[in-house]
């Protein structure tokens, strides 16, 4: 079974343990409910970097990557950086990350938070709602084409914007509606894990310009960027690379000046 497979027969388990636990009505009851949200999108769109940071402990393909970091001063770091948007990681088993990382962020920042997840069901959108993110993530590659037509225009209803992970030209192709803001290109193949920014290049010219373009997966040098920039991509989400120094506010701000010049 492969490790996509896994999580995912895992995330079914533990969202209907959650439903149990909090009822639908006590996460709309949340205050950050009620909280507009900030669009990642636009901002992107606005700018001439485009950095998506990341706080993630660990994953599958490369174990621990930092545990020593709270999540608040990485948030705090970050948003001096000046990165767009931030994306914190909720998955519990694989990665290491909490809800709770997620409503830390929020209070600790004004960045577009984007709840990096598996999500299988709408509960967990609303859950992303309640914890205080302003972006959720649909991935192709484990929903139907109904089922990102369902959560994508749930997620609007809620004023959160959608970011779509693809890997290929099928999963882009059931991936095209109106409901999805962003398309993010992952660079790494979900099942070797290994890591191409020829992924990114083969499918710009295929996504269409109503969106606003994503790569992800593998960019840890300006170079990368640089490379992907002229293919149309606004928008660059790093993790490993910053989350793996002691002080990721600090690099991602050098990252970005250095970007810059």
């Amino acid at each position: 079974m492969d490790i996509l497979t896994k999580i995912i027969n895992d995330k079914r388990i533990e969202v209907n343990l959650r439903k149990q636990l909090i009822p639908t009505k006590q996460l709309e009851q949340s205050v950050l409910f009620e909280r507009n949200t900030v669009s990642l999108a636009k901002r992107l769109r606005h700018s001439n970097t485009g950095i998506i940071a990341e706080h993630k402990r660990r994953s599958p393909s490369k174990h621990v990557i930092n545990h020593d970091l709270n999540v608040y001063d990485v948030a705090r770091g970050y948003e001096n950086a000046g990165v767009c948007g931030m994306s914190v990681l909720t998955d519990g088993k694989y990665f290491g990350g909490s809800l709770d990382d997620l409503l830390t962020a929020r209070s600790s920042c004004n960045l577009p938070l984007l709840r990096k997840e598996f999500i299988i069901d709408d509960y967990q959108i609303l859950e992303a709602k309640a914890y205080g993110a302003d972006v959720i993530l649909l991935i192709a590659a484990i929903l139907t084409r109904d089922e990102i037509k369902q959560f994508s225009e749930f997620a609007k209803q809620l004023q959160l914007d959608v970011l779509l992970e693809i890997h290929n030209e099928e999963e882009l192709n059931k991936s095209i509606m109106l409901s999805i803001d962003m398309l993010g290109v992952n660079n790494r193949n979900l099942k070797t894990f290994e890591v191409s920014l020829e992924t990114s290049k083969q499918l710009s010219e295929l996504i269409p310009n109503d969106f606003v373009k994503v790569s992800e997966s593998g960019i840890s040098s300006i170079e990368a960027i640089k490379i992907l920039q002229p293919f149309g991509y606004k928008g660059f989400l790093i993790g490993e690379n910053f989350m793996k120094t002691d002080n990721p506010g600090e690099h991602a701000s050098q990252f970005i000046k250095n970007l810059q010049l």
